[in-house]
């Protein structure tokens, strides 16, 4: 091995740290399999470090990478295709990492490591991650600047390692700002299921499950005034098939969604008031989005499906930004039901819950239009002494029968699961509809928050003369639910916040302060830096260049590359910056450059002595002042004086020197020798 390829031991300890700096943000994407080979390879190596092992043997790492391989073979289905290939990626950098004993294999690991560091931030795109991996990406460089630069000090190197990141900064900015901008490549489908969120399969339990959750799901900025809470339902599924404990999406509407990037939906907007509002909706792993009431959306890569929902072209893996067009008077049905769809929202599974479709014969009986019959049935849950909590009592088999006449506790889902039975057992049209109720304002930033415990279900009801009709029975036995939203209703010790860290500080003013700020800095990072699409794009390009053509980007890119290269070209010292010369220096040029002009003298190039011996003979009735202005000269520049000496020094030089200026302005010209040029040297000793 070259004595150019020894690796110092502060290569080896920054190596050791790399390791654990890149792989701890890909937590959650690596398996228990994954993590034990890691750790295998991170152990051996701090015993090399230590001295107390040598380089593993060939067969050790062959199977160790065998082992791995298999295993990601096994579970790849489970996992998904895109975190199989992170696993497998992250394997190489370990088993890579074991073996490092030269130069290019670490070199190697820094550039894997880089890679890594990458698809942690594409995956995860919050502002708190970028604050995470910039370190990450700070240690992995100051490994590559140890690596070619171990004879210096740890502080030197990581100096020169901000220094390079420093010098990055511009080219990431360009490329930024100048690169199309393209759908995402990495989006890899998934076949593993949804990560978070709402399904289309609703039970007794499922809600109950998210009320437990306090992640975001998306964030919603109006254009004008934000709606009073009761009217933020955002519908996000729409359930029409009922199994007698389940509701599901319809066959027809999930074939629909299967094929919606080849048979392209759409509907035409209704014409009428509206308001706009932008939605940044995060990373589920669903398709579904979030709009309320009759919404209309012109985003690329969103579809405006027939049942009034909004839905995207592939799973959301990210954070995804989409705009909203909210008509607020037109109905959710403009055109008469067809036989199918009455028929489908009138089903019910025969022989399944007898009590709760004989109480729907009684409101039949006693109100025979819908209207008032629905009326009816929306204030029997507040006559009657239901109660609204998470933790209802176990139903049997007849569930709705059970909940209705027996244990009466419950919250969204069996509330709304027993309001569209009897509508449906009462003859009228009716289907059940999930998504999210309400919302959490951030003055500071103004926007809207909702969170995985504010999901919610509720009916929609079929009327001839007014379309899909919302029914909210959730509303009849915990309005403050609805008007004042999921906090009010429920203590911290009760709510979603049940067995976390910080559910006993949630209710105090300054936690809220703070964490409202750092949402608000999260939503400004998500706006400005995640949301920089190719319109906003277009934008910043034209306030930069004026009209966009390919030669004013061009130069654009040219003026960067130039800027850039005089950085680093300074930085190594290839280019060196003008210097400002001294006071001292440029009042003796001062001086010397008007003798020259004014005749008085005629050699050029000499020091100080001789320069002020050839002005004395030409103007010897300055002798006195000239040898002093000399003297003077001579201590300022070359003695060690004391502070206070160089102050006094300095005042009478300076002073000297504008008393021969004056004087030599008033000093007529003399007749010059045309052999001799009557110029100064720009250098003297």
């Amino acid at each position: 091995m070259n004595s150019s390829d020894h690796l110092s031991r502060r290569t080896l300890f920054w190596l050791l740290l790399t390791n654990i700096a890149v792989l701890l943000p890909l937590y959650d994407k690596i398996t228990v399999a994954t993590l034990g080979i890691c750790a295998i390879c991170f152990i051996w190596r701090l015993g090399i470090y230590l001295g107390k092992v040598s380089r593993p043997p060939r067969l050790l790492v062959t199977l160790l990478a065998l082992s791995a391989a298999i295993t990601l073979a096994l579970v790849s289905r489970e996992m998904g295709l895109l975190n199989a290939l992170i696993n497998l990626l992250i394997l190489g950098y370990a088993l890579k990492y074991i073996e490092a004993r030269i130069r290019r294999d670490v070199l190697a690991i820094i550039l894997a490591g880089y890679f890594l560091i990458a698809l942690t931030f594409i995956d995860h795109q919050g502002m708190g991650n970028v604050l995470l991996l910039l370190p990450v990406t700070a240690i992995n460089t100051l490994t590559l600047v140890s690596l070619y630069r171990d004879d210096c000090s740890a502080a030197t190197q990581s100096w020169l390692t901000v220094k390079l990141l420093l010098q990055s900064l511009p080219l990431t900015l360009l490329l930024f700002i100048v690169m199309p901008r393209f759908a995402p490549l990495w989006m890899v489908p998934q076949l593993k299921s949804a990560s978070t969120g709402l399904t289309d399969e609703v039970g007794f339990g499922d809600i109950s499950r998210l009320t437990r959750s306090s992640d975001l799901a998306f964030r919603a900025t109006f254009d004008g005034p934000v709606p009073p809470p009761q009217a933020l339902y955002w519908r996000a599924l729409v359930l029409e098939d009922f199994d007698g404990k389940h509701w599901q999406q319809a066959p027809t509407t999930k074939a629909l969604q299967h094929k919606v990037n080849l048979l392209k939906p759409n509907r035409t907007p209704p014409k009428g008031n509206s308001r706009s509002y932008r939605v940044i909706a995060e990373g589920s792993g669903q398709q579904w989005l979030f709009a309320i009431g009759n919404a209309f959306s012109d985003t690329q890569g969103v579809f405006n499906l027939p049942d009034y929902r909004l839905y995207a072209g592939r799973p959301l893996q990210q954070k995804f930004q989409y705009r909203v067009q909210q008509y607020v008077d037109a109905p959710l049905h403009e055109e008469p039901l067809s036989d199918a769809e009455r028929e489908r929202n009138l089903a019910l599974p025969s022989s399944v819950n007898p009590r709760t479709r004989a109480l729907a014969q009684q409101f039949v009986t006693a109100y025979p239009q819908p209207e008032p019959r629905l009326d009816a049935m929306m204030r029997y849950f507040n006559q009657q002494p239901f109660f609204y909590t998470l933790t209802p009592p176990v139903t049997g088999p007849q569930q709705l029968d059970d909940f209705l006449f027996e244990t009466r506790a419950g919250f969204c889902a069996h509330y709304a699961s027993a309001f569209t039975f009897m509508a449906r057992a009462s003859g009228v049209p009716a289907r059940l509809v999930t998504g999210y109720q309400g919302g959490e304002f951030n003055a500071d930033a103004g926007y809207l928050s909702v969170y995985q415990y504010m999901a919610h279900a509720w009916s929609e009801v079929w009327l001839a003369d007014r379309g899909w009709v919302r029914f909210d029975p959730t509303a009849m036995i915990a309005p403050q639910r609805i008007e004042q939203g999921f906090d009010s209703l429920f203590a911290p010790q009760d709510s979603y916040l049940a067995g976390t860290a910080f559910s006993g500080i949630r209710s105090s003013a300054w936690y809220n302060q703070l964490r409202l700020r750092l949402a608000s800095l999260d939503y400004y990072w998500t706006v400005w830096v995640l949301g920089f699409n190719g319109e906003r794009q277009q934008q910043v390009l034209r306030g930069l260049l004026g009209e966009i053509t390919t030669t004013r980007i061009a130069f654009l890119v040219l003026g960067v590359m130039a800027l850039i290269f005089i950085i680093i070209g300074y930085s190594a010292g290839l280019i060196a910056l003008p210097t400002r010369q001294p006071q001292l220096d440029r009042d003796f040029r001062r001086i010397s450059r008007l003798a020259a002009r004014k005749g008085v003298i005629r050699a050029t190039g000499w020091g100080p002595k001789d320069y002020v011996q050839q002005l004395i003979q030409h103007w010897p009735e300055q002798q006195t002042q000239l040898t002093e202005w000399r003297e003077l000269y001579l201590q300022l520049k070359y003695a060690k004086l004391s502070p206070v000496t160089q102050r006094i020094t300095a005042k009478r030089f300076h002073r000297l020197t504008a008393q021969l200026w004056l004087q030599l302005l008033r000093t007529a010209p003399r007749a010059t020798d045309e052999s001799t040029p009557a110029t100064l040297s720009a250098t003297h000793r």
